[in-house]
């Protein structure tokens, strides 16, 4: 049985190895259930984080028509709150074009999020030139990465990405585990509430041999 101080640095260990994974820092890591919770709060922290919006002309997100569904149902869910979402269509080959997603952007336009490679269909997707656009417009750009993650090369910097959601399961790890990569300085909301832990982004006891499991699979 791990003593705290050891599952602390076991923990340590394996948010370091993530990170050296994707490219990023260590206390960019946040350990999640799994893909589906990292996209969630990626997707809604950005979006209620920015809720005051809302009166003024409200917060606008653009993501693709063939999104995982914990994407597109979250999307949708905040539709229904007010927020204001476009659905980007995508070629013959699940591409979106670039030119169509920079002529979406407005000035309410606060989150992009294009999944890396396709969960049905295992295309990969253009996602450093779409960050460069993101970026031009000083918009946050989250991308699933849960079919992509440790089984093709992420540079979270080359790929000018904000926040990036992972999932152990994808990668030969435990099920229930995930993570999600938020830039430091990324503005975001918690989805939960209770106590510190994972920098405060995400409170609730963390799933120490489920982490430690995800960490070894990479």
């Amino acid at each position: 049985m791990l003593v705290w101080p050891q599952a602390h640095a076991a923990m340590d260990e394996a948010r370091a190895k993530l990170a050296s994974l994707i490219g990023a820092a260590s206390e960019e890591i946040v350990f999640t259930s799994g893909g589906t919770e990292s996209d969630n709060l990626a997707i809604k922290g950005v979006a209620f984080k920015r809720k005051e919006w809302l009166a003024k002309r409200g917060p606008h997100i653009i993501t693709s028509a063939i999104e995982h569904a914990a994407v597109l149902e979250t999307c949708r869910y905040l539709e229904s709150m007010g927020y204001s979402v476009k659905y980007l269509p995508v070629d013959k080959h699940g591409l979106v074009n670039e030119a169509v997603l920079e002529e979406a952007i407005s000035a309410a336009t606060v989150l992009i999020t294009i999944m890396h490679a396709n969960n049905e269909i295992g295309t990969i997707g253009s996602i450093g030139e779409i960050g460069k656009i993101a970026r031009a417009h000083d918009i946050v750009f989250h991308t699933d990465a849960v079919q992509s993650a440790a089984l093709v090369p992420i540079d979270v910097e080359k790929m000018n990405v904000d926040m990036l959601s992972i999932s152990a399961h994808k990668i030969y790890g435990p099920k229930g585990v995930g993570a999600l990569y938020i830039r430091k300085h990324t503005a975001i909301e918690p989805i939960t509430h209770g106590g510190g832990h994972e920098h405060g982004i995400r409170p609730g006891t963390e799933n120490v041999a489920g982490i430690v499991g995800l960490g070894w699979s990479r």
